[in-house]
């Protein structure tokens, strides 16, 4: 397989993990209010909003997703501990982020609490099966 040919694969994976991730959000009550957001310094997948007693509160959301062959060799990652797709998200990457929501926040013109999050996808194309990990708020 070409490069080429496998970043564009990834960029597929990573698209529908995204969707999955968004859907996850709005299932938790969350309105996904900006999809891949993007200035030359860094990128936020997903943006959303939570109401919480009348407090609106900014969730910026990184995916990390990872594919797999089958769900059976899905399921050995697992419970092996193997390799997990949010421990992608190293200290660069979060300092990328804050300066991309720095970003975002002037842009909107929105002076909402906020808070960086994580999901984890890790799917199974071919059976069109998806397992879910949200890690909210991972800078304390």
């Amino acid at each position: 397989m070409k490069q080429g040919n496998k970043k564009g694969e990834k960029n597929k994976i990573g698209a529908i993990g995204e969707d999955i991730a968004a859907k996850y959000l709005e299932k938790l009550g969350h309105k996904v209010i900006d999809r891949n957001y993007l200035k030359k310094w860094g990128e936020i997948d997903v943006v959303s909003r939570e109401t919480i007693q009348n407090k609106q509160i900014i969730h910026f959301v990184e995916v990390k997703t990872v594919s797999y062959e089958t769900k059976e060799m899905l399921n050995k990652a697992v419970s092996y501990g193997t390799w997990r797709p949010e421990e992608n998200v190293h200290h660069k990457k979060i300092e990328r982020m804050y300066r991309t929501i720095e970003s975002w926040l002037m842009d909107k013109n929105s002076d909402s609490e906020w808070q960086i999050d994580v999901i984890s996808v890790r799917i199974v194309p071919r059976e069109r099966y998806a397992t879910v990990k949200y890690i909210p708020n991972i800078i304390l």
